[in-house]
């Protein structure tokens, strides 16, 4: 396939494929623990590459990125995953980390507990989207501390959380 005559589509699933597969090789060496310099070094790499990766994708496909919190990991890679088939750049963690350009956070308030003064002061100032388990007016009001873009309350159809995510975006924050 020759990138001059590609469409954008293809460009696009190519990038995906390409993200994907890289995202895939720094899990295994994530899983595989400290095995000394080599890995490290992989690793670092790696995690330069997923993020000029993601710094094309956002230029030139206009690929929103995602940062998923969550307190439950499996259902924050669930999240992150279901959000990488609708065309998001997803990633989950269960620590607060430096976001990239553009990104949007997804915050469990389950994780609140985890944040010091800064990493709140953070938070709020990337404008989340928090989804929690939590209907009532005191997790209602956290979020409002926390700036949030919207509320959204477990369990969480994708659809109506990409909607959201979309939402955020067009408010250019």
């Amino acid at each position: 396939m020759a990138t001059g005559s590609s469409s954008r589509a293809e460009l696009a699933a190519a990038l995906h494929r390409l993200r994907s597969t890289l995202a895939r090789a720094k899990a295994e060496l994530d899983l595989a623990g400290p095995d000394g310099e080599l890995v490290d070094r992989l690793r670092g790499d790696l995690s330069e590459a997923l993020e000029l990766l993601g710094q094309v994708e956002s230029t030139a496909l206009r690929i929103v990125p995602v940062l998923v919190l969550d307190d439950d990991e499996r259902l924050g890679e669930l999240t992150a995953r279901g959000l990488r088939r609708l065309g998001f750049d997803a990633e989950s963690a269960a620590v607060m980390r430096k976001l990239r350009a553009g990104e949007v956070v997804v915050f469990d308030l389950g994780l609140l507990g985890d944040l010091g003064p800064s990493d709140r002061a953070f938070l709020a100032g990337s404008r989340p989207i928090v989804v929690t388990g939590a209907a009532d007016p005191a997790s209602r009001a956290i979020a409002e501390e926390l700036g949030a873009s919207d509320y959204l309350v477990k369990p969480v159809e994708i659809a109506v959380l990409a909607a959201a995510i979309q939402r955020r975006v067009e408010l250019k924050l």
